[in-house]
């Protein structure tokens, strides 16, 4: 016989799926079935949390209390780089290896380091800072008109000041 359901008991769920679609209900069942949820509603919910994130692969954290769901969006650093570019929702089934040659500005690049600043590994907001620039470059955009490896390197060599926190 199972253990007893344990009401007060928080479970957290880690999923990845695209921004405002619902998503396949066969790949939702296995992971939230046996928490006693219905796998058609919690995909309706994500669809509707992640509507502003339109086209974008995003990872969501689903919070489960007392069979009741509560959704929040993880973005990555490379999804709040692309939603920075300011480009227009894609169709995912029609359009295919899509370029981000766009350009950001270095105000833009803080921004996003303060917001993974919690879930990185780095000691000061300058290595939070340096791993963005990376992930700009393995998106493919530039910032402030240049390559994002030359402002890394102007950030090691200390010409370009980020500020503290």
């Amino acid at each position: 016989m199972p253990p007893k359901f344990d009401p007060t008991e928080v479970k957290h769920v880690y999923l990845r799926c695209v921004g405002g679609e619902v998503g396949a209900t066969s790949s939702l069942a296995p992971k939230i079935g046996p928490l006693g949820l219905s796998p058609k509603k919690v995909g309706d919910d994500i669809a509707k949390a992640t509507g502003d994130w339109k086209g974008l692969k995003i990872t969501v954290c689903l919070t489960i209390q007392n069979r009741q769901a509560a959704i929040s969006v993880v973005p990555s650093a490379a999804s709040l780089i692309i939603k920075a570019l300011k480009e227009a929702p894609r169709d995912r089934k029609k359009v295919k290896n899509i370029k981000h040659n766009g350009n950001i500005t270095f105000d833009d690049v803080i921004s996003i380091a303060r917001t993974m600043r919690p879930r990185s590994m780095a000691r000061e907001l300058s290595g939070t800072v340096r791993e963005i620039l990376g992930t700009a470059q393995s998106v493919g955009c530039t910032v402030d008109g240049r390559p994002p490896h030359d402002i890394i390197d102007d950030i090691n060599d200390g010409s370009l000041e980020v500020p503290s926190e």
